[in-house]
């Protein structure tokens, strides 16, 4: 005989996917959708074993997974995951997905155009043509290339990977900078973000945030990387000290910066817009209908497999399967 439905409590934005496919297996409670959010919480919490997240717009912080005592799972949309205490979970046995490999080509796919963009100023060549002055001059021969150059990876994981993959097809010299040395890759590793900050013409930044990562691209390396360098950003806007990158942008301490991503996203500084040495896109790093609907059916699916008993599909790092 079939049991009643899992109950499961959705925070954040319900996105059609996640919602379309918990709706099919389980009992889904959705917290945007709710008159009285704080009523909801408090009775379901009690025997709540389960917590869908669509991303930063449904935190998961460990106030709130201690309000739920039978608390499992927490499958989160994103590979990011920052806005879920997954420490805090890990210590308390709950397990935390997030939903990576279905994003990674399309997040270096974008992360190479943002490269290119920002070196070869592609927005302002567009620009130039249409606002009509081509007519009266060609658009400027752009201080930046790929040609010759070398790029340097913050955190050479999946997404690192394949965009190192993209410059291994242009030719060019990839590096990277982690907390440990991989094994089994070929790119030269600096342990020292400095120092490889110095060597690169190009600063790649793909590690993930959090608290561990805050700051990390400061005003020291900026000045490292140097007048004639890049910054692109793919990763969180945490990851980069805004106020030092402004700074560096409009004293002309580096060339120029690609960015996706923002420190308190989605408002960006004003002083940051008016930079004309930045490309700023607003965080579309994996926003394809194509990607994205496979990141909202994975949230589902490692639910799914949790509840028949086979275990989360994607668990993170800190709440490793099997325990």
């Amino acid at each position: 005989m079939v049991g009643p439905k899992i109950d499961i409590l959705l925070l954040g934005i319900a996105k059609p996917a996640i919602v379309a496919g918990l709706r099919q297996h389980f009992n889904l409670h959705v917290m945007a959708e709710a008159k009285d959010g704080e009523a909801l919480l408090a009775s379901l919490a009690p025997e709540l074993r389960a917590i869908a997240s669509s991303g930063p717009t449904g935190p998961v912080k460990a106030d709130l997974m201690a309000r739920c005592p039978k608390l499992e799972i927490v499958s989160s949309w994103g590979v990011g995951y920052d806005h879920v205490d997954a420490a805090w979970a890990g210590n308390h046995g709950i397990i935390v997905t997030h939903t990576p490999d279905v994003l990674t080509e399309e997040v270096a796919d974008l992360a190479f155009g943002l490269l290119l963009a920002t070196l070869r100023e592609i927005p302002r060549a567009e620009k130039h043509l249409r606002d009509g002055r081509w007519t009266a001059g060609d658009y400027p021969l752009t201080r930046g290339t790929l040609r010759g150059k070398t790029v340097g990876i913050v955190g050479l994981g999946r997404i690192g990977r394949a965009i190192a993959r993209r410059l291994d097809a242009s030719l060019v010299t990839v590096v990277y900078h982690g907390r440990t040395q991989q094994k089994g890759v070929a790119y030269r590793y600096h342990p020292d973000l400095l120092a490889m900050a110095r060597d690169a013409d190009v600063l790649m930044v793909v590690t993930p945030g959090g608290a561990d990562t805050r700051a990390l691209i400061d005003a020291d390396v900026l000045a490292a990387l140097g007048p004639d360098g890049y910054l692109i950003n793919v990763a969180r806007g945490t990851v980069v000290d805004e106020a030092a990158l402004i700074a560096a942008l409009k004293a002309g301490t580096i060339a120029g910066a690609g960015l996706d991503v923002f420190e308190t996203e989605p408002h960006v500084p004003a002083e940051l817009i008016a930079c004309e040495n930045a490309v700023l896109l607003p965080h579309v790093g994996s926003a394809s209908l194509h990607t994205r609907g496979l990141m909202e059916e994975l949230v589902a699916d490692n639910l799914v497999s949790w509840s028949a008993g086979r275990g989360p599909l994607t668990p993170v790092p800190e709440t490793p399967w099997p325990r």
